[in-house]
C-alpha cells in the first residue's frame, strides 16, 4: 500500500539505507557512487525495486519494476503491472473525486504531485511465438515512480533520480503516439553497413541534413575529453540529430580528423518510412511479429553466419547486417522501429 509521499509497503521516506535493509528482510543492496550532490542509488533485482538516496543518504524515492516488483496501491487502484491506459483512466477519476491535479510527464504518462506518483511504462517479456528465446512482446505494463514531497514537483528533473536516469534530452510525449499507415510511409532501400534510404553511413551532417531536405528538429551531443581532464572540457561534439518529420535520428562518430561522421540511423516507429530486410517489413508492425520474423529468418539461414543478437532492450538483431529491432511505443503496446549501423557501430 503506497501512504502518499511518507512511503510504501515497509519503507518510509527518510529512512537511511540501514533501516531500509532490515524492512525489506535483510536484502542487501549496492549503492552508486555517490555525486557530488550528495545523492545516490541501488537496487534491489529480486524484488523488482531502485531506490533513491537524497541528502543525509535518507531514503527520497522507489521506482517500481511491473514484472518483478511487489503490488502497489494507491487507495483502491492498483499502480504496478497493468494496461496504461486502465491505470490512467482509474488514476484520473479518483483525482478528480478528491479535487487533485493530474499532469503529464516526461513518457506522457500521469504524474500527481500531490500524492508523489509519476507512473511510467516498461516492456513486458515472453517466449518469441513459441521460440527458446525470450524477449520483448511488445504488450506495455505500468512502473511507478513514488516520491517523497521534496522531490513531488519534478520527479524525474530532480536528483538523484535525474543523475540515474536523465531525461532531459529526451523528446518529451504528449500522451498519444499515433502510428503513420502504411500507405503513408515511403519505401526505403536497405544495403547493410553502406546505406538506408539516402543516407549513405560517413556522410558528414550537412550531408545528411541535404539528403533528407529538412532541418534537424533537435540535436544532442556531448563535451570532448579535455588535456587538462574535466576541468577543462573539450569543443561541443554533436552526436545525434533528430529528424522528426523524416521520421529518422542519424547518430554520428567522429574518426582521427574529429570530424563528426554519420555512423548509424534509426527509423521511427510510428513515423518513419519502410525498410525491408530478407522481405521482412521491419517498421511499424507489432514488435513481437517482427522479431519472430527475424529470428526464424537467421535460423534458417545457419550456414550464412548472420549473427543472432539481442540489443540491450532484449529486441533481435543480425550482426551481419548491423541491424537492429527497436521498441516504439503506440499507446498500450509498442511497433517495430530499427537502428542501422555501419561495420564499426555498435549497438546502443
Amino acid at each position: 500500500m503506497l501512504e502518499p509521499l511518507r512511503g510504501v509497503g515497509p519503507l518510509r521516506f527518510g529512512m537511511v539505507p540501514d533501516q531500509v535493509s532490515e524492512a525489506l528482510d535483510g536484502m542487501s543492496f549496492h549503492l552508486s557512487s555517490g555525486r557530488e550532490n550528495g545523492t545516490t542509488w541501488g537496487s534491489c533485482d529480486d524484488l523488482g525495486l531502485t531506490l533513491f538516496f537524497g541528502e543525509g543518504v535518507r531514503l527520497v524515492a522507489v521506482h517500481v519494476d511491473p514484472e518483478r516488483g511487489p503490488s502497489v496501491r494507491l487507495h483502491d487502484i492498483e499502480l504496478i503491472g497493468r494496461v496504461p491506459s486502465e491505470v490512467r483512466a482509474d488514476l484520473y477519476h479518483h483525482a478528480q473525486g478528491e479535487g487533485v491535479a493530474v499532469r503529464g510527464n516526461w513518457s506522457g504518462d500521469p504524474e500527481v504531485a500531490a500524492w508523489g506518483v509519476s507512473l511510467g511504462t516498461s516492456l513486458g517479456r515472453d517466449v518469441f511465438d513459441g521460440e527458446d528465446y525470450t524477449g520483448p512482446r511488445g504488450v506495455l505494463l505500468t512502473t511507478a515512480l513514488l516520491v517523497a514531497p521534496e522531490l513531488a514537483a519534478d520527479p524525474f528533473g530532480s536528483p538523484p533520480v535525474k543523475d540515474w536516469w536523465d531525461t532531459s534530452e529526451k523528446p518529451p510525449q504528449t500522451g498519444a503516439w499515433p502510428v503513420k499507415e502504411e500507405k503513408e510511409r515511403p519505401l526505403w532501400g536497405f544495403v547493410p553497413m553502406e546505406r538506408v534510404g539516402p543516407l549513405r553511413f560517413h556522410m558528414n551532417p550537412q550531408q545528411v541534413t541535404a539528403a533528407l531536405s529538412e532541418k534537424p528538429s533537435s540535436r544532442q551531443g556531448t563535451y570532448a575529453f579535455g588535456l587538462e581532464g574535466y576541468a577543462r572540457p573539450g569543443p561541443w561534439q554533436l552526436r545525434e540529430d533528430r529528424f522528426d518529420s523524416t521520421g529518422v535520428t542519424a547518430y554520428y562518430e567522429y574518426g582521427p580528423d574529429r570530424l563528426p561522421t554519420l555512423a548509424a540511423v534509426t527509423v521511427h516507429g510510428r513515423t518513419g518510412p519502410q525498410v525491408e530486410c530478407a522481405g521482412i517489413r521491419l517498421i511499424g508492425r507489432p514488435l513481437s511479429a517482427v522479431n519472430t520474423a527475424l529470428l526464424r529468418y537467421i535460423q534458417s539461414h545457419e550456414e550464412e553466419d548472420l549473427g543472432l543478437a539481442f540489443g540491450g532492450d532484449g529486441n533481435i538483431g543480425a550482426l551481419e547486417f548491423n541491424l537492429f529491432i527497436k521498441a516504439a511505443r503506440a499507446g498500450d503496446t509498442c511497433v517495430s522501429a530499427a537502428q542501422f549501423g555501419r561495420e564499426d557501430w555498435h549497438d546502443r
